[in-house]
């Protein structure tokens, strides 16, 4: 009788699991999105930007990969990634590859958000597979990030948006969606690096500290002044956009009882789900005259906690950021 028992609750549980399995592949649409972006070679096509490459969208992938399982996938898109945009001297990526000019690689800076989504995705391949040559390669593109891209300024440890082209007498200019928290906090729980914890905390306060804006949010670009304070970079309009909107996704992805998200979900509720914009001006308050669709409608539903499996599906009205934003939040809903 025991015994019958037994089989009966391990079959439930066997039946549990599964289903939670089921749920978690079927939430990742890793097979969509690698049969419309990825090569055979494993370089991944941005469909919205003339089918070029970048070091983002290669360590999105390879992020995915791991994701799914798919060691396979994943060691494609690393060896494309290491071959053709891996600045042996820096230790850093180019961040963009173009294959109908002469020189694929015509711009020689790094995008730090690239570079830090190469190197957590070979971590978290790394502790997934058991394989520590990707350990490795993690922790030296994680020093070749330290070295090159962080710095001190106006009394905060800052991340560049790359080594070159962002700073000033006077001030600097950052791009918060490239402040990816949980990639950084991994980073430090491995090394135990101080100055890892310090970006961690001084990049918060930045972002707490801004006093602009009726919600108080980052823009895409802001400018960081010698004397602390932040403004949206001029060189940019003043919008949360397509880059911002990664900023709660990563929040969430790192701690879900950030209070800063409470700023970012008083602004998605001054709208109906589906009428809300695709941007905002800060600065003027105009808004875009199209709603959030695809990806950054799965972003804004994550931050609200209303994020469905069917939300997260690769569609055929998708490109290649929509279709990525959606796996992101896949990603972190099942907590990755």
């Amino acid at each position: 009788m025991m015994f019958k028992l037994y089989k009966q609750m391990l079959k439930v549980w066997l039946l549990m699991l599964c289903g939670i399995s089921s749920a978690s592949a079927s939430s990742l649409d890793w097979t969509t999105f690698k049969q419309r972006f990825m090569a055979p070679d494993g370089r991944i096509l941005d469909s919205g930007n003339r089918n070029i490459s970048h070091t983002e969208g290669q360590g999105f992938s390879m992020l995915f990969a791991v994701g799914a399982n798919d060691k396979t996938s994943f060691d494609k898109i690393w060896g494309w990634t290491h071959s053709h945009l891996k600045d042996q001297k820096s230790g850093l990526f180019y961040w963009r590859y173009n294959p109908v000019i002469a020189d694929p690689i015509e711009d020689k800076n790094n995008a730090s958000d690239g570079d830090v989504l190469i190197a957590w995705a070979l971590l978290k391949a790394g502790q997934r597979w058991n394989h520590k040559p990707y350990l490795t390669e993690s922790d030296r593109i994680v020093r070749a990030v330290l070295n090159h891209t962080v710095i001190d300024f106006a009394g905060r440890k800052v991340m560049l948006p790359g080594r070159s082209g962002f700073t000033a007498q006077d001030s600097i200019t950052l791009n918060p969606s490239y402040f990816i928290f949980p990639a950084w906090r991994d980073f430090a729980e491995r090394s135990y690096l101080a100055n890892l914890w310090t970006l961690i905390e001084n990049s918060q306060q930045l972002m707490t500290d801004i006093d602009w804006g009726q919600h108080r949010i980052p823009t895409d670009w802001i400018t960081l002044y010698a004397d602390g304070k932040t403004a949206p970079a001029t060189k940019w309009p003043a919008r949360v956009s397509y880059d911002a909107i990664r900023i709660p996704l990563y929040m969430k992805w790192d701690r879900a009882d950030n209070p800063l998200l409470g700023r970012w979900q008083s602004w998605f509720s001054g709208y109906s789900r589906l009428k809300t914009p695709a941007w905002e001006n800060m600065a003027n308050h105009e808004i875009a005259n199209y709603p959030m669709r695809g990806g950054l409608l799965a972003v804004r539903d994550y931050t609200m906690n209303q994020l469905s499996s069917d939300a997260t599906k690769v569609r055929a009205s998708d490109d290649y950021y929509s279709a990525s934003l959606k796996l992101l939040a896949a990603l972190a809903n099942d907590g990755f």
